[in-house]
């Protein structure tokens, strides 16, 4: 699925993704992106509405931005993932862009209970604390795969202050049987992770493969 139909021309991604790879998304062609590429325009609260269809370009651009500012620690810049905590748990809001080939895939994800107690569907607040069972904003490392509680998961490193504790919350990428299409047909919405990544059982396996070790992603809300 291209997710950035209607945001993003394939050709704009390519050209973000090459000057990605070649390590000059800084100064004026970071400038460039945020000023608006072609066709694009600036973000408004109203000019790109978020839909299970869209990469919001805002996000975008703070997700390259993050890139650029972790860039050191992050080794692989060919692909990110970027997490819509705006939109509704119903939606795919976890995007995988592999900025090589400007093709990108949507798919559900839970956020943690803690960001939701009323069990809206949205996450409400974030937060980096322990015991908290909230998601956190910020930009992560994925790390090594492990079999633990929930299967294989794969473990993540948060590279911000606002997610510096996902390390020692065992905040990470896994599976949950709360997360289905068939759990947002009869529920309009999906259950709540602990601050987990959580996704279907049917998207872990490419997710795990897809995104590997040290990439990026980068989850946040307006």
């Amino acid at each position: 699925m291209d997710s950035f139909r209607g945001a993003f021309s394939r050709r704009e991604i390519l050209r973000t993704g090459t000057m990605v790879a070649a390590g000059i998304v800084a100064g004026p062609a970071l400038a460039q992106i945020n000023s608006g590429l072609p066709g694009l325009g600036r973000p408004t609260a109203t000019a790109m509405p978020a839909s299970p269809m869209t990469i919001r370009p805002d996000l975008f651009r703070r997700a390259l931005a993050a890139l650029q500012k972790h860039g050191d620690r992050i080794p692989n810049h060919d692909k990110i993932a970027l997490v819509d905590f705006d939109l509704s748990s119903a939606q795919p809001r976890f995007h995988i862009v592999d900025l090589a080939s400007g093709r990108s895939r949507s798919m559900l994800v839970a956020h943690g209970r803690g960001s939701d107690p009323a069990h809206s569907g949205f996450l409400m607040r974030f937060s980096n604390e322990m015991g908290s069972y909230c998601s956190s904003q910020g930009t992560y490392l994925t790390s090594d795969i492990y079999v633990g509680q929930h299967g294989r998961s794969r473990r993540l490193i948060g590279l911000d202050p606002t997610n510096s504790n996902v390390e020692p919350r065992a905040v990470v990428v896994h599976a949950a049987w709360y997360v289905s299409p068939d759990m947002v047909s009869q529920h309009g919405k999906l259950g709540r992770s602990e601050g987990c990544f959580a996704l279907s059982t049917s998207d872990l396996e490419d997710t795990l493969q897809s995104l590997g070790q040290g990439r990026m992603i980068y989850a946040d809300k307006v």
